[in-house]
């Protein structure tokens, strides 16, 4: 894996209605080897007829090599090319006139993780934040503090317990970071559950999304 921004020729899908004519926007992030048309999906189950949906494509189906939980400068310079694939995501939906506030961003596992590692560097008052599976990125035991004012956004952080990639101590984790941040953080535990999105976390998710833009 070369090159100083692995992501930046790939191509992000847009779906549901035209950002010329939408009223809000959600940001779809896959999961490790998935797609953006995999993740797609899941804007028949979010959203509303209202609003538009980007994913972007990851180079190689991965936004990084390495295990979330290595240490940052092993996954660089993928992880600084992802984290600018969602900004150039959020600046195409701004320019297209929708702010931030109506801008939601979601993802499944390594894309969850990816989210949260977007919305902890670039604080804002999105319309949600929604982490199937993931948490911010570095080491166990790293300093993960991050400065800025999330301002009650709502969040919803939701795992199985235990999952074979993602602890739920770094999911606790997350949550007292973006708490301290003063986001609205919603952490939901399931004992058991595979690694996939189950419907009861899809409909919390819809949920706080509806919240988030009323």
């Amino acid at each position: 894996m070369t090159g100083d921004d692995p992501h930046g020729n790939e191509p992000i899908l847009i779906a549901g209605v035209a950002l010329s004519q939408a009223r809000s926007a959600l940001i779809l992030l896959r999961g490790r080897g998935g797609s953006a048309e995999d993740i797609l999906s899941l804007s028949e189950e979010l959203g509303n007829e209202s609003t538009a949906y980007l994913a972007p494509q990851a180079a190689q189906h991965t936004w990084y090599p390495n295990s979330f939980l290595a240490s940052i400068a092993m996954n660089e310079p993928w992880l600084s090319s992802a984290i600018a694939k969602v900004g150039a995501c959020i600046a195409k939906i701004t320019s297209a006139g929708i702010g931030v506030q109506r801008i939601g961003i979601v993802g499944f596992s390594q894309g969850a993780c990816l989210a949260s590692e977007f919305v902890a560097r670039h604080p804002a008052r999105y319309a949600a934040l929604v982490a199937f599976t993931g948490g911010l990125i570095g080491p166990m035991g790293s300093e993960l503090h991050h400065a800025g004012n999330l301002d009650r956004m709502p969040i919803l952080l939701s795992s199985g317990d235990p999952d074979p990639h993602v602890p739920w101590e770094r999911v606790q984790a997350t949550q007292e970071v973006f708490v301290e941040m003063g986001a609205s953080v919603k952490a939901d535990r399931y004992q058991g559950r595979p690694h996939t999105i189950l419907r009861e976390e899809i409909e919390s998710a819809r949920r706080l999304i509806e919240d988030g833009l009323s």
